[in-house]
């Protein structure tokens, strides 16, 4: 939105200056994005001609001396028809820059004759497109004075950045009256315009929308007489151009004067060119319309026109017909002020790509109010510039506006913005912005004006007392701090998602995102395919289940990149699965595949692995160890971590084992995938997986808060012993690790299995486990005696636990 600083303050009454009212449209929310102070028009002058002769060389040039009011006359040579001696106009010195023709001015050389300036057009100054010769300013004209000073063109225009919600700023009484409320002036009041009225408007309009009648909610015409159409006058065209609109006529600059200063668009149409009375109603499908832009546009049903009786003669509320539109030669016209649906002509100026100031008003919602009067002033404008008659106005389908009502209880603008602004101060803001304020106290009604309809509650109420009170009174507060990173911003849950990705990236994983949607048989496979399971709708045939399980997915995708020559593959994925319909049936679950020779020590056919025999086809140990990361990462205390071997069914039963904390908290699952379940799915390869359950890891109990000590390290040397235990062959490794390490908490620090042996030579159904186990001494040095006390603990655990014996 666009306006002059001097067509401001026909609205607005103020002493304040171009900075000050700037400031205050940006404080109030009317953002100001630019500020043209016309800056270019100050290098021209007010010049006379001195003399004026016969260019010696050339008989269309004259040699002009001027006086430009500096002291010694200039010469220009000039080819204007109407350079002659006496003349007052408009100079140009050497170095100005003339806006019409793009050119910076130089002394320069004309047939011989030297050339210090130039006097201009009204086209060269970008005024008008008038280029029949130089300006010609009255005699009295003071020379030397600044020409944009004398013409007005001094005047700055100022364009703001409008939101959709503000209509009512369409217009700059709009944007005089919220400056008014702010404080920053007194709003101006027009009298309301007053002429003669004659007759009857012959031409009558019908609204023929049927059961659409929101579509045109009214229509107001008026036909005026014997005008007389011609240029607009200068004040007029100044403003116009000033915003960037061209000026063409009289009777078409004053609808788009009005459409900018009342934010009420109108159209007229040439009377003569009407047939027969106006019909409002949709477009026929294929029927065309020639606009005034001078495009022909094919409309349809979705497209609300006016017609006449031989076709279309406007689109309505977005553009004219040429073929209707006013000329030098028009002597009657048809003033239509009308109302039209938002949302239809945002449609129809979409569909057809047409963009006016009067669809960016219609489409945002014009005053209802203003049909009525918006057409008496435009009547009244057309017979002060163009003479006429007015007859009487015909009004249809208009049936008044109900103003909306809102309950503003006083205490929200504290409680919504922080400020504290008064009862009085509230209800003195809304009236100076238009609103009516009934009842008394801390509750109050307020009747929204017409030209408001982005107003419908309590906070659009806040928001206007807040912006006129001033945005900058609100008190910067900092948000409440946090203890530390991923406190209580988080849940428990999303930090651990969070850090189960990033303990697999770190592994050289590649994080994937599959489809929650599995087929049918993959789903019964691992532990699915329930009927309330199954997809009412699904996007594909094979896509018909809820997944139970990432694996399915994630098996998939390692497939599809072996196909692709990719067959070394690690990804993961952290997500959800389902067990059931309902909200406590949805798992989150950290899940992996790692196929070929992509395991943590082995990563496919580099040299060094060449050295080594080749790279190392995944196996179960590296499932294993890549859900320990990720229990690692989630803050799950190993010391109570169980492996039992064996896993779910579409694991292999020897090569899997499902982790426990405590015998009945299941953690997950890894291992290698049974055959049976690869040819089901079918893919193939070396492939190992897991699963951990994020949602079954109990949460952290919390601990008091205390200064963190120093670590503390034992002054004494650790020492290591090793033992072999013979044992059933079914008896676990890690039974015989806790029962080692149960010995005695304080001392015995880790207890890891380097060997396993099976041999005739230990008996049928037995082998032989043997383990390390570190002792660290804390508060003196150990004796034999010692040790040989914690040994005898060490195996006597073994023994009772195991059953097992010292190999010999």
């Amino acid at each position: 939105m666009k306006f002059t600083l001097s067509w401001l303050k026909d609205h607005l009454e103020t002493e304040a200056s171009l900075e000050e009212i700037c400031a205050r449209l940006t404080m109030i929310g009317l953002e100001v994005e630019d500020v043209d102070d016309k800056a270019a028009f100050k290098p021209f002058v007010i010049a006379k001609v001195i003399s004026a002769e016969q260019h010696p060389n050339a008989d269309k040039l004259r040699v002009l001396m001027v006086d430009t009011g500096s002291g010694e006359p200039v010469q220009v040579v000039c080819g204007a028809p109407n350079a002659r001696k006496g003349l007052v106009g408009a100079f140009a010195a050497p170095g100005t820059y003339v806006p019409g023709i793009g050119v910076t001015l130089s002394v320069g050389n004309i047939r011989g004759v030297e050339s210090r300036g130039m006097m201009c057009s009204e086209k060269e100054l970008e005024i008008s497109d008038d280029h029949n010769g130089i300006i010609d300013l009255p005699e009295d004209a003071p020379v030397g004075a600044s020409y944009a000073d004398f013409a007005g063109l001094d005047d700055p225009v100022i364009a703001i950045n409008l939101t959709p919600n503000r209509p009512d700023c369409t217009s700059v009484h709009g944007i005089a009256r919220d400056l008014a409320a702010s404080g920053l002036g007194t709003l101006k009041t027009r009298p309301m315009p007053s002429f003669a009225v004659e007759g009857e408007t012959p031409v009558k309009v019908r609204l023929d929308l049927g059961e659409d009648g929101h579509l045109c909610p009214g229509f107001a015409l008026r036909l005026v007489r014997g005008v007389k159409n011609g240029p607009s006058p200068a004040w007029m065209r100044r403003r116009l151009m000033a915003i960037g609109l061209r000026p063409i006529n009289a009777l078409v600059d004053i609808t788009n004067y009005l459409t900018f200063d009342q934010g009420r668009p109108l159209h007229v149409f040439d009377a003569a060119k009407v047939a027969g009375n106006l019909t409002v109603r949709r477009a026929r499908e294929g029927e065309k319309v020639l606009a005034l832009d001078t495009r022909e546009y094919m409309l349809s049903p979705a497209n609300v026109v006016i017609a006449d009786e031989e076709g279309v003669e406007s689109i309505g509320g977005i553009m004219g017909g040429e073929h209707s539109g006013c000329d030098e030669t028009t002597t009657d016209v048809l003033i239509e002020s009308a109302l039209w649906d938002p949302m239809n002509i945002a449609r129809t100026g979409r569909t057809l790509s047409i963009i006016t100031d009067a669809r960016y008003r219609f489409e945002r919602g014009v005053d209802p109010e203003y049909m009525v009067p918006g057409l008496e002033r435009a009547t009244e404008l057309v017979l002060e510039l163009c003479g006429g008659t007015a007859a009487r106005m015909d009004v249809v389908g208009y049936d008044g506006h109900t103003p909306k009502r809102a309950d503003f209880p006083v205490s929200e603008v504290k409680r919504l913005t922080g400020l504290e602004v008064s009862s009085e101060e509230s209800v003195s803001i809304l009236r100076k912005l238009g609103f009516g304020v009934e009842g008394s106290g801390e509750r109050l009604t307020v009747k929204v004006p017409s030209w408001r309809p982005d107003i419908d509650g309590k906070a659009d109420l806040v928001e206007e007392v807040m912006r006129i009170h001033g945005v900058d009174n609100i008190v910067a507060a900092p948000l409440a701090s946090h203890n530390a990173v991923n406190g209580r911003i988080l849940t428990v849950l999303q930090i651990r998602t969070r850090q189960a990705r990033r303990a697999l990236a770190s592994r050289g994983m590649l994080e994937a995102v599959t489809w929650s949607f599995i087929p049918q048989e993959h789903a019964k496979l691992f532990g699915g395919g329930q009927p309330e399971l199954k997809l009412a709708n699904p996007i594909a045939a094979d896509m018909s289940d809820m997944r139970p399980s990432l694996l399915p997915g994630l098996l998939a995708a390692a497939q599809r990149n072996a196909d692709k020559g990719h067959g070394d593959v690690a990804i993961f994925e952290v997500s959800g699965t389902y067990e059931g319909d309902t909200p406590g049936a949805q798992r989150r679950v950290a899940g992996g595949v790692r196929r070929g020779t992509a395991s943590l020590n082995g990563a496919g056919r580099l040299w060094s692995n060449s050295m080594k025999g080749g790279g190392k086809p995944v196996d179960v140990f590296d499932a294993k160890a890549d859900a320990i990361a990720v229990l690692e990462a989630c803050g799950v205390p190993m010391a109570n971590v169980q492996f039992e071997a064996g896993g779910p069914a579409w694991y292999h039963p020897g090569r899997s084992a499902t982790i426990k904390l405590g015998p009945k908290i299941v953690l997950g699952a890894f291992g290698e995938f049974h055959p049976k379940t690869l040819d089901v799915l079918d893919v193939s390869g070396p492939l190992s997986g897991f699963e951990v359950y994020i949602d079954a890891m109990p949460e952290p109990k919390r601990k008091a808060t205390r200064t963190k000590q120093a670590l503390e390290l034992s002054a004494f040397q650790a020492v290591k012993r090793d033992f072999a235990f013979v044992v059933d062959r079914d008896v676990e490794a890690a039974a015989i690790v806790r029962a080692a390490t149960g010995a005695d908490r304080k001392l015995v620090t880790s207890v890891n299995v380097f060997d396993v042996f099976e041999g005739a030579s230990l008996g049928e159904g037995k082998k032989s486990v043997a383990i390390e186990v570190t002792i660290q001494p804390v508060e003196r040095t150990l004796t034999d005696e010692d040790f040989e006390a914690l040994t005898a603990r060490i195996v006597a655990n073994v023994a009772k636990s195991t059953g097992g014996v010292l190999r010999a």
